[in-house]
């Protein structure tokens, strides 16, 4: 007997995917798209850059938090309820923030953006897996990936142009548009579900508190250790030792629960398990680099936000020529090869930027962000793909959650890290630098009085023109050991993008069957 065609996706079906993809690159837009505008928004808002920082933390505190979450809240409450009004809470906090006149509450509205954006990026996942069949599921990924890859890389650019030609105000009004877009969809294609009121206080709430203070703590943490200077902050430290407890206490209370709030054993899949540990390296590379690149451009280049948008988008709008071609690739294509071939794009990208100097600019850098825009949804989509495949619904639910928990945490993980060696890595340069120019006395005497003859020919005083002449140098060697550090940077970035490889051995060889996109 053969077996019995396999029903295609209705109208609905595709309707339902596209309502709540609609969302989660909505969600995922807004985690990024303050970056380029901070300066502006703590100017209009009276807050120093440290007390700005709090703008994204509170987005990602709250985000995390909910990503575990989305699962049991969505079985419990239906999904159609559950999603919807997250959707239109996520448009209401985004108005919110734009009407702030303060920090508080500007933080407090980002965090409810965080908590109910939260919500919309696993769930578009779960749609996919239970409203499509199998020979349909690529293409659903492949939307997906393309918003969780796309979404980011456009942010910063977004929220530089929208900043520079309006105000930072438009880059929460933005959300008018998409927002009740996908409510409406949501609404119109997934079927009601009675909601389950009575599990709710039956849930597993010690292992939901331990889960909350554990990764936000963790989160607080990374975001804010560098400013802080780590563990010479008391906050830091006894911080550090909550995120252990907690997180450990989650762990241990999820493993050993007769009914958990999130299945971690399907971690105990190595497919899954080490396609999360590969989301975690995307989050770190993909989102550090998305720090990395504007950073330089501020600092050693002096570009607006807008110029920066410019250079930050050559990484995602290619992906848009590339994303038709992704179905076909999958399904003919082991997975595992293109996530060899996407890391190896990425990691090339790096390296070419390990010889940065300061003359290096939009032109330059335009190379480099294209390997990146080739590499992550070659690298992104079929790990999304393998991070749930062949699980139940609920099980689904919950693998695309701690994998979204895994890229975001490693998004601030690898800003954290970059932030640090950077500094760091400055500090060194700068030092052999000076240590140089002491042991060649001669040649450094010439360039200052070199630069205090450009500076007397303007009329400045003999003891001035030397003050200005060693600013200007000492500013001049500054850059350099920036530009070094930054080299470095990228350096590091590249060398865990070929490390990470080895973790492609734990994938499971995707069986060939009818379907092929489908791994069992």
């Amino acid at each position: 007997m053969t077996d019995a065609p396999e029903a295609k996706a209705t109208l609905a079906d595709w309707l339902a995917v596209a309502g709540a993809i609609v969302g989660a690159f909505t969600a995922i837009l807004d985690i990024q798209i303050t970056n380029s505008s901070l300066a502006n928004i703590e100017g209009a808002i009276g807050a120093s850059a440290e007390q700005g920082s709090w703008i994204s933390t509170a987005y990602l505190m709250a985000e995390i938090v909910v990503i575990p979450l989305t699962g049991w809240l969505g079985s419990i409450l239906g999904l159609r309820r559950f999603l919807s009004v997250n959707t239109c809470l996520f448009v209401v906090f985004s108005i919110a923030c734009a009407q702030s006149t303060s920090l508080a509450q500007l933080i407090i509205f980002r965090a409810g953006q965080g908590f109910t954006g939260g919500v919309l990026i696993p769930t578009a996942v779960t749609i996919i897996r239970t409203r499509l069949p199998k020979s349909q599921q690529g293409l659903g990924i492949t939307f997906f990936g393309l918003t969780a890859t796309f979404a980011p890389a456009i942010g910063p650019t977004i929220g530089g142009w929208l900043t520079d030609n309006f105000s930072w105000h438009y880059i929460f009004y933005l959300n008018l548009v998409p927002g009740p877009i996908a409510a409406i969809i949501q609404l119109i294609a997934l079927p009601k579900q009675r909601a389950r009121w009575a599990e709710l206080p039956k849930g597993d709430w010690f292992g939901i508190a331990a889960m909350a203070i554990g990764l936000s703590s963790l989160t607080y943490v990374l975001e804010e250790g560098q400013l802080k200077e780590w563990f010479e902050s008391d906050v830091i430290s006894r911080l550090t030792i909550v995120a252990g407890v907690g997180i450990a206490c989650f762990l241990l209370r999820e493993l050993t629960a007769a009914n958990p709030f999130i299945n971690l054993r399907v971690l105990g899949n190595r497919t899954i398990g080490a396609s999360c540990v590969l989301m975690t390296v995307l989050g770190a590379v993909s989102l550090g680099s998305t720090y990395v690149i504007p950073l330089y451009c501020a600092q050693i280049q002096g570009y607006n936000a807008e110029q920066i948008g410019y250079v930050v988008m050559w990484s995602g709008l290619p992906q848009l020529v590339l994303f038709p071609a992704m179905p076909f690739l999958m399904k003919r294509f082991d997975p595992r090869i293109l996530v060899i071939t996407g890391t190896l794009l990425f990691a090339s990208s790096c390296f070419i930027n390990v010889n940065l100097t300061h003359d290096v600019g939009m032109d330059q850098l335009i190379l480099p962000q294209l390997l990146r825009a080739a590499g992550q949804p070659l690298f992104a989509i079929p790990l999304t793909q393998l991070a749930t495949a062949g699980l139940s619904p609920r099980d689904t639910a919950d693998a695309s959650a701690l994998s979204n928990m895994m890229r975001n945490l490693g998004g601030s993980v690898g800003i954290a890290m970059l932030s640090t060696m950077i500094e760091r890595r400055e500090h060194f340069h700068f030092s052999v630098l000076a240590e140089a120019m002491t042991q060649n006395a001669t040649r450094t005497q010439e360039r200052i009085a070199m630069l205090m003859a450009g500076l007397r020919n303007g009329a400045a005083d003999p003891a001035i023109a030397k003050a200005q002449a060693l600013m200007s140098l000492a500013a001049q060697v500054r850059r350099e050991a920036y530009v070094s550090a930054y080299s470095d940077a990228f350096w590091i970035v590249g060398v865990g993008l070929i490390i990470s490889l080895s973790a492609i051995v734990l994938l499971k060889r995707p069986r060939r069957t009818a379907a092929p996109v489908e791994a069992h």
